[in-house]
């Protein structure tokens, strides 16, 4: 038998295949309640943001379904298997982590070294934005070009490259399924006043400034996509519908003793 390579698995996905073993035996049975994040966490050992992404990994897979107002449920009926491969995605929370360290010390460069033709370019990426937002469309490819724009803004390709990496893999069925529940219009407004904040800091040549208005920037995301999922969003003009609060209420399911290693 060939030696395999092993692999560190991550935190999510211990959690994710902890929880999907115990709805397939029958612990969380179909069509029941979860208990609430914050109870289930400490049943299973973890912190609330390693658990989070377990659970939208268990919604892309058809696991669970979020019910806006209500809670989150075990499907019923429960999927024949996993439909999407996620081995290969980065850990939402973590990855916004990441984000803020590394760009916040690319703005602040940018800020040093930038001209104004590369500020300039920054903005009209913010104009394109806020536009695409305007006119109902979803500006994630205007909101990349600012990303990398700082980048570039800093002479160094190997930090754009990174940059580009970093935003791609926000781009996968894990990211998009844990945004699309907090994802409205009055969120885009917010993320581009941000992004406008992090303009001014970069045209007054000020690095720490510019550092400190980007990390805000990946810092208020992170509270957003942590914050209640089952709570409605105040501009639901461009959320979809999937789940509806006015479903019949599911017996909830039994608390239930769980361990996995703590983030």
């Amino acid at each position: 038998m060939p030696i395999q390579i092993v692999e560190t698995q991550r935190l999510y996905r211990q959690i994710s295949e902890q929880l999907r073993a115990l709805i397939r035996a029958g612990e969380f049975p179909a069509g029941t309640r979860l208990p609430a994040e914050r109870e289930l966490s400490v049943q299973l050992g973890v912190s609330r943001p390693s658990l989070r992404e377990a659970l939208i990994a268990l919604e892309v897979e058809g696991y669970i379904e979020v019910r806006m107002g209500s809670g989150i449920y075990v499907s019923d009926p429960l999927p024949a298997a996993a439909g999407s491969d996620l081995s290969s995605e980065e850990a939402p929370l973590e990855l916004i982590m990441a984000r803020s360290l590394i760009e916040g010390e690319i703005a602040a460069q940018a800020a040093k070294l930038g001209k104004k033709r590369d500020f300039d370019a920054i903005e009209e990426a913010i104009d394109t934005m806020e536009a695409d937002a305007n006119a109902g469309k979803k500006p994630l490819d205007a909101d990349r070009l600012f990303h990398v724009r700082i980048a570039e803004a800093t002479g160094n390709s190997a930090l754009v490259g990174v940059v580009r990496r970093l935003f791609d893999a926000r781009l996968g069925p894990l990211f998009d399924q844990l945004h699309s529940h907090f994802e409205t219009s009055d969120v885009w407004a917010q993320a581009i006043a941000e992004h406008r904040a992090v303009l001014k800091a970069l045209r007054t040549k000020d690095p720490a400034a510019a550092r400190a208005a980007m990390q805000t920037h990946m810092e208020i995301a992170y509270k957003r996509l942590t914050s209640s999922l089952t709570k409605a969003p105040k501009n639901p003009a461009t959320k979809g519908a999937k789940q509806a609060s006015g479903k019949a209420a599911a017996k909830p399911a039994p608390a239930r003793k769980a361990t996995a290693r703590s983030r």
